[in-house]
């Protein structure tokens, strides 16, 4: 089967430029590939390249705050990531004496380093015959053998590994790997693939039999959770606010956002003054000017909910919480929804 070699030709031929290619140190390959998760090549360079400045090696990671490292991260999304990144770079330095695993095998067993981002690492670091599988993979695979077996099964899963594997270039894993990848980046993409530039095109059953729109299969998701938040945004005489640290497993652990009234469905001020977050902030004698900076509600959408949100401005004389200049806010690491309302707020 004419599949390895002229994949690698291609590959060799028009592969970006990316600064994690100019490089086989696992630390900066580690990086790339958690960045990449979930997040497109165009979207993590910048952010590849502002963390690298800050954190040259695995070392000054390991020494780094956590708020530093999500204010980094934030906009990236995901934040499992970052915050693994950090617990991860600070086991490796403080046990491992600053060196990663050399294996697949002992990868696996770092926190946030799943099966996909150990191959990588193992396979470019360390030129281990470990095949990646991710979604350009998966793609890939399904359409030049026009598998329609579906990707995120537990049965897809295994075939296409196992496939993966087989298919691998066990002489050159490092290039075979970041080749298939590339292919699937820019030539077999998910929508309006450029078939005929395509190194694979002459044995790709699924140009063949006109599925490649269809393919690859996956079941489908979870019905999405609608969530309202109600950002409370306090406003006093010196222009201080409130911001609190989310410090509760789920979204956006750990990052800062204002005060939130969470309801079961849109709000508006009669029904926002009895919630009981804003009555534990404010008593019935608290002289208040009320407003909300969006009538129409803000729709954040994140991979299985969808949050609607409204930003209310209360403005008062002073408060006993509010410690924060509203001029500082930007020293915080904070979810892009509440990043994107300062940027409005501040120039409205």
């Amino acid at each position: 089967m004419n599949f390895r070699k002229p994949l690698i030709y291609w590959y060799l031929q028009n592969k970006r430029a990316l600064p994690w290619r100019l490089t086989e140190d696992p630390y900066k390959i580690w990086l790339s590939e958690i960045m990449l998760q979930q997040t497109t090549v165009a979207q993590g360079l910048p952010y590849f390249n502002r963390f690298i400045n800050k954190m040259p090696t695995l070392e000054a990671l390991a020494n780094t705050d956590e708020e530093i490292v999500l204010k980094l991260w934030q906009g990236l999304g995901y934040y499992s990531r970052a915050r693994n990144l950090l617990t991860t770079a600070k086991y490796v330095n403080a046990y491992l004496k600053g060196v990663f695993p050399t294996t697949y095998k002992d990868l696996l067993k770092l926190k946030g380093i799943g099966p996909y981002t150990a191959a990588a690492i193992a396979s470019i670091c360390y030129k281990e015959p470990i095949a990646v599988v991710d979604g350009n993979v998966y793609r890939v695979l399904s359409r030049y053998f026009n598998c329609d077996t579906p990707i995120n099964s537990t049965l897809g899963v295994k075939y296409f590994n196992n496939l993966a594997q087989q298919m691998l270039d066990r002489t050159k894993p490092d290039i075979y790997n970041q080749a298939i990848m590339e292919l699937g980046a820019l030539i077999c993409k998910p929508n309006k693939p450029n078939c005929s530039e395509c190194p694979i095109n002459n044995n790709c059953a699924a140009l063949q039999h006109k599925t490649i729109v269809a393919l690859p299969v996956k079941i489908k998701k979870k019905a999405v959770k609608k969530r309202y938040f109600n950002y409370l945004v306090i406003l006093t005489d010196n222009d201080n606010t409130v911001l609190t640290k989310r410090t509760k497993k789920g979204i956006w652990l750990n990052l800062y956002e204002f005060p939130l009234a969470e309801s079961n469905n849109s709000l508006e001020q009669t029904t926002l003054t009895t919630h009981p977050v804003f009555k534990a902030l404010f008593d019935e004698k608290t002289a208040l000017e009320i407003s909300c900076f969006n009538q129409k509600e803000i729709v954040h959408k994140l991979t299985h909910q969808h949050i609607y949100t409204k930003f209310w401005i209360l403005k008062t004389a002073q408060h006993p919480l509010a410690k924060i200049n509203f001029s500082d806010i930007d020293k915080y690491p904070v979810p892009t929804l509440i990043h994107n309302f300062i940027n409005a707020f501040t120039s409205h």
